[in-house]
């Protein structure tokens, strides 16, 4: 996050891609990999000089389909104790994608260089 912080403007959203960022490493650790110690998670982060934030996090699983992932906004699903973690990612960040079969995550933070801009007093 620091590195991230060191292109893009402190405005709150650090806090979404930090939250998308956890969720993306818990899933790939608990649901990717298994748990298993043997196995490893790659995550790799790009960030441009106008504050876009594009992280890919990577796993050794089967992947998924992430089509059959219930929603968990029905109201069947409102007690469920997990499965909210895309849900989060993809709410928190502008664009999330699958690939490789579930294997691979793609997300992206739009630029924030305005934010700075926005926030001087007039």
């Amino acid at each position: 996050m620091r590195f991230i912080l060191h292109f893009r403007n402190a405005d709150g959203s650090e806090t979404d891609i930090e939250m998308a960022l956890h969720e993306a490493l818990a899933n790939a650790v608990i649901h990717g990999n298994g748990e298993n110690s043997g196995k490893r998670v790659y995550v790799e982060c790009r960030c441009c000089m106008d504050g876009e934030v594009s992280i890919t996090v990577r796993d050794q699983g089967q992947g998924f389909d992430y089509n059959a992932i219930p929603n968990p906004t029905v109201r069947e699903n409102l007690l469920l104790t997990c499965g909210r973690g895309i849900y989060l990612m993809k709410t928190l960040m502008d664009e999330i994608t699958f690939e490789e079969g579930g294997t691979v995550v793609m997300m992206r933070k739009k630029s924030n260089a305005n934010s700075a801009e926005q926030r001087k007093p007039q």
